[in-house]
Order: structure tokens, then C-alpha cells, then sequence
């Protein structure tokens, strides 16, 4: 499995870090109905199914909050969840969920 973690540094970035009150904040200010995490199930960012997490990543790319979601997701090291259309597992961003289970030993039968 690779692990990457995202570096969201930028020039002009504001001292204070992202924080959980700040993305509440602005999402405040934004139409809920535009915001995937609160008019779906919130127990999709948290899934177990790989299926339901690459949903919660596809939903993410329109939400006007993506990026101070996923900027304070990686400043606070978010143990697990769907943080900014990012999949993220103990504090660190991976690529996609695996199956439960062992993979197959043998390619499966077409």
C-alpha cells in the first residue's frame, strides 16, 4: 500500500492554522444544500465499503469548503475519514480503501 502525504504550503498562507471552528465557520456561510457531508449520510466519509469511500471522494470535488476541509485535515493529522475528497488513515493521505479480507492468491476465473 503507498502512503503520500499532500503538502498544501503556500506563500501567502495565513499564520493561523486551519482549524474545525474556522471550516465550520465558512461553512456556515455557504447554502447546506451545496455541501455533500451534511445532506448525505454522514457515515459515508466513514466507511468501510471501498465502493461508499470512493463515492464520499467523488462527492467532495464540488464542495465549496474542499480545501480548508482538506488543509485542516492535514494539519490536525485526521486519524480516518473522507476529509476534502482525501481518504485519509492515521494522520496520513492514501490512495483508496482496500477490501476486507486477504487478496486472492490466484487471478479470479472470467
Amino acid at each position: 500500500m503507498t502512503i503520500s502525504v499532500l503538502d498544501r504550503t503556500e506563500v501567502n498562507a495565513p499564520s493561523a492554522a486551519p482549524s474545525l471552528g474556522k471550516l465550520h465557520d465558512q461553512a456556515g456561510r455557504v447554502n447546506a444544500e451545496l455541501l455533500p457531508c451534511r445532506v448525505n449520510n454522514p457515515e459515508l466519509w466513514f466507511a468501510e465499503s471501498p465502493s461508499d469511500v470512493e463515492f464520499a471522494k467523488a462527492l467532495c470535488q464540488d464542495c465549496p469548503v474542499q480545501a480548508l476541509c482538506l488543509d485542516g485535515a492535514l494539519d490536525r493529522r485526521e486519524p480516518w475519514g473522507v476529509w476534502g475528497g482525501e481518504l485519509f488513515l492515521q494522520g496520513v493521505v492514501i490512495p483508496r480503501k482496500r477490501p476486507r479480507g486477504r487478496p486472492r492468491k490466484n487471478p479470479a476465473a472470467a
